[in-house]
């Protein structure tokens, strides 16, 4: 088993790499940073101009490779706060391929590896998690765990807790069994949280007195309830008295998020959705608007409708 980081010499990968070896500070597996740069087309026809190319495509994967094992580098040099990473094997290369995200799957299978580790888009906000155009595809396409590095990510800890973004369905109690299961396999603490969302302002809304409130009391009631149905469920399998079970409520996604208490060795799990049969990991609305708030890294994890 394995960690692989898509890594590119354009972006402020070493994000990746941060969160990489965040994981394996919990799980120690090496961790493989790869540069996946455009390959040549190959074909007669294009000759000297396709050389050109594919030499200056070769000299942009050196280039990145240096910057990951600088990277790493900073790791291992760095005094005993984080000593334990010397000891977690790391590699860095780069391989030519027409599809960064086709390129990296058949990589991550190649070596074995259970997590595809990646940034977050150029644009996004320092501390925030956005999904470039390349990781959205890979998303569409991975049967592997997509963890994603908030922009400017930098820690010396292991994953200490995992947070994951519960919803009574199909895919919400498939997703709950597999995070119990990787919550004891980090030796990381579990949080189970249900995010309710006060509902959008309609003209049937705003015609009833209080009808905000009380629809925001009964789905807080109902996430209650499952959250409840939940405990029992985990209780089946394991001690439960280290978990805990939150719902939280705000007035819009951001405030429902940010009122979640978040520190240093959290990370966020979210599920795809159970209603795209076209996609492996395709996130929903709510997954979405919880991911783009998201202050901490965030694994998706796919195939997790029954």
């Amino acid at each position: 088993m394995s960690y692989l980081v898509g890594y590119g010499p354009r972006n402020d990968d070493r994000s990746a790499i941060e969160l990489a070896l965040q994981l394996a500070r919990s799980r120690p597996e090496p961790v493989i940073a790869l540069s996946v740069v455009p390959r040549g087309w190959g074909t007669p026809a294009a000759g000297g101009t396709d050389r050109e190319y594919e030499l200056r495509a070769a000299e942009e994967g050196r280039r990145s490779t240096e910057l990951a094992r600088a990277d790493f580098a900073r790791h291992h040099d760095t005094d005993a706060v984080i000593a334990a990473d010397a000891a977690i094997p790391t590699e860095a290369a780069w391989i030519a391929g027409r599809s960064v995200p086709a390129t990296l799957m058949e990589q991550a299978d190649e070596h074995g590896a259970w997590v595809i580790v990646v940034g977050s888009a150029e644009e996004a906000e320092p501390g925030r998690v956005r999904l470039s155009s390349k990781t959205d595809r890979l998303m569409h396409s991975s049967t592997l765990p997509v963890a994603i590095a908030p922009r400017s990510y930098r820690t010396s800890s292991a994953v200490t807790r995992i947070t994951v973004a519960f919803r009574d369905d199909d895919a919400g109690w498939s997703l709950l069994d597999r995070v119990a299961d990787l919550s004891r396999t980090e030796g990381a603490r579990l949080r189970i949280v249900t995010f309710v969302v006060a509902p959008a302002r309609t003209p049937v809304i705003n015609d009833v007195p209080h009808a905000e409130a009380q629809v925001t009391d009964a789905w807080t009631q109902q996430a209650r309830l499952a959250l409840a149905e939940a405990r029992t469920h985990l209780a089946a399998h394991g001690p439960v008295d280290d978990v805990e079970f939150l719902v939280t409520i705000g007035a819009d996604w951001p405030s429902a998020v940010a009122s979640v208490a978040w520190k240093d060795g959290d990370i966020l799990v979210v599920g795809s959705s159970s209603t795209h049969r076209l996609a492996q990991v395709f996130l929903g609305s709510s997954a979405a608007k919880i991911v783009r708030n998201a202050p901490v890294p965030v694994v998706v994890i796919p195939g997790t409708a029954s």
